[in-house]
């Protein structure tokens, strides 16, 4: 930033010089600016995914509720509106914008890893029992054996 007649004086009794100033910004642990948006990741667990969640996440100027919808995948982005940061040119202010990450947990115990078993056998006869209609998984099987 510079500031016209603000720095030393100058040789020989002349007008003073212009005074530099040099701002950095330190990176935020979790946020990152985008232009006006504010980023942000949320970590969330593959249940809340599945089902759907209201969560409670973080902003500039408190925390606000957000709702995660049911089949969320990882990735999938969500914007609080006005929750950014001011605009430079003209009125209002940028959005938040939430990245969802799933997490997957490392360690399960036995109850959990039976479940999970469970929930993977009646995803595969659900996929199954759709007469006539070809599902995902079918069709990925197709495109991988004809070559493509």
């Amino acid at each position: 930033m510079r500031i016209r007649g603000e720095g030393e004086e100058g040789e020989r009794g002349g007008p003073p010089g212009d005074l530099f100033i040099f701002i950095y910004v330190e990176p935020h642990d979790f946020f990152a600016r985008e232009g006006d948006d504010l980023i942000c990741q949320i970590p969330i667990s593959f249940p809340q995914a599945a089902l759907g969640a209201d969560l409670e996440v973080p902003t500039l100027n408190g925390k606000k509720n957000i709702t995660i919808p049911k089949g969320t995948e990882p990735g999938e982005i969500l914007k609080i509106k006005g929750e950014g940061f001011p605009k430079i040119r003209g009125y209002g202010k940028g959005d938040q914008i939430i990245q969802i990450i799933v997490k997957t947990p490392k360690n399960i115990t036995k109850r959990q890893e039976e479940i999970l078993k469970e929930f993977e056998e009646i995803s595969k006869n659900s996929d199954r029992g759709e007469k006539g209609r070809e599902t995902s998984q079918q069709s990925w099987k197709k495109f991988f054996k004809a070559g493509n």
